[in-house]
């Protein structure tokens, strides 16, 4: 039964906006967190409003001590900036609900609770589209989130049509991928599209390399081009993600080059990863730099699989000044931090990193990150291809002037491999 919203302005005042607006894990005893739509756990956390759709959360606390979660939403402006409304405008039901779906780990060599929530639910239903974080904190305590999470509600207010190829611009031919997409706007009147529409654009689902506020070359009635004169929506295409599957301890899968139980924990060393820079374009079928979680021995993965230090080795001849080396994909969350870091190990020759993973199947790639900076290069060590398999979403905002928070007409998904052109 939807009941009473509870307002707390102490939710949103301690923590940076960097981080709170952002897909992050402030615990440390917190691992694989996952959003996704229900039905299929590789899908992008975007959802259409008032439809029948649930996106689905999933994370494990380490230890054997059950705690006490519950979470929230905050509505955000285009940018992941806290939206000028309350609650009320865009939650019916309870604002903050627990989560009460938990299980513990079995027969596992790291205990863990599992924890898991589905929504829109019977307690809390979205009344807007937008952007969203869902932010999950202890009992109590909403002051001390320990995840944000982003997510989209979309309205169908938009058909988008996308073309992706090969760039125009000459320096990028071989290297990059362009994006050019038309879009048609339905039962709005929209006086100054280039006031008050907004354009964004995301490769594999990422916020930290999208093509941001992006204008219409041309407009006419209720249709907006995005056209190939603009070189704003061109992106390094990169390259098929490197993988590992982890799914058994009993062998060694492919680039799994020795796995050891020491200490009570098993230990699990990959393979050392070649240099692809100059390597010609080779397809594979990858998951654009996300992961899967399974077990082959078991049945239930949620509590079944186990978590395993997983040992990255990266040969160089030597240490790149400047800047740092990460580990990067969606098993990180695509952040740069002392869990994805790697460290130069220079009598081995090589990059260095360990992580604590579930068992699953990876997707990741080497990055490099200038001191300073937000930005990250790839191309050092993974190269970058015209033809490498990609998804691209292109996300199309409304602010109203007369409203105080940017709608979500529309978005849609398209991968590369049907589409792309030259």
């Amino acid at each position: 039964m939807l009941g009473l919203l509870f307002y707390s302005q102490s939710l949103y005042s301690l923590e940076p906006d960097s981080l709170l607006y952002s897909n992050h894990i402030f615990s440390e005893k917190i691992k694989t967190v996952q959003l996704y739509k229900d039905g299929w756990n590789l899908s992008y956390p975007v959802m259409k409003l008032n439809s029948a759709e649930k996106l689905i959360l999933n994370f494990d606390l380490l230890g054997d001590n059950i705690e006490n979660y519950y979470y929230t939403f905050i509505h955000c402006d285009k940018d992941w900036n806290r939206s000028d409304i309350f609650t009320t405008d865009y939650l019916e039901g309870f604002a903050e609900n627990p989560i009460e779906d938990y299980k513990p780990s079995f027969n596992t060599t790291v205990n863990y609770i599992h924890y898991r929530v589905s929504f829109p639910n019977d307690r809390v239903k979205i009344s807007l589209s937008g952007n969203y974080i869902l932010m999950v904190y202890p009992m109590n305590e909403p002051e001390n989130p320990a995840i944000t999470q982003r997510f989209l509600v979309t309205e169908d207010m938009a058909e988008i049509n996308i073309s992706a190829h090969r760039p125009r611009m000459t320096a990028d031919l071989n290297t990059g991928q362009q994006i050019d997409f038309n879009v048609i706007i339905r039962n709005i009147r929209i006086n100054d599209p280039y006031r008050d529409v907004f354009a964004f654009v995301l490769q594999n689902g990422r916020w930290n390399n999208a093509k941001k506020n992006l204008k219409p070359e041309f407009f006419s009635s209720n249709e907006l081009k995005y056209s190939p004169l603009s070189d704003k929506n061109v992106f390094q295409g990169g390259n098929e993600f490197r993988y590992f599957d982890i799914r058994s301890i009993r062998y060694q899968s492919q680039y799994v080059r020795k796995i050891d139980y020491l200490m009570g924990n098993y230990h699990i060393y990959l393979a050392p990863s070649e240099n692809r820079e100059f390597r010609p374009y080779f397809y594979w079928e990858d998951f654009n730099g996300k992961y899967y979680i399974a077990v082959q021995e078991e049945k239930n993965p949620d509590t079944d699989a186990d978590y395993l230090y997983v040992y990255f080795n990266l040969p160089s001849r030597e240490y790149i000044e400047g800047g740092r080396m990460y580990v990067s994909g969606a098993l990180n969350d695509w952040e740069f931090n002392s869990n994805n870091v790697m460290t130069y190990n220079r009598d081995a020759g090589a990059y260095e990193c360990i992580m604590l993973l579930k068992q699953g199947w990876y997707n990741y790639e080497y990055v490099f990150r200038p001191d300073g900076s937000a930005e990250t290069v790839a191309t050092r060590f993974e190269g970058s291809h015209y033809e490498t398999e990609n998804d691209y979403t292109v996300l199309v905002y409304y602010r109203n002037p007369r409203e105080r928070y940017d709608r979500l007409l529309g978005s849609q998904t398209v991968n590369t491999l049907n589409r792309l052109t030259d």
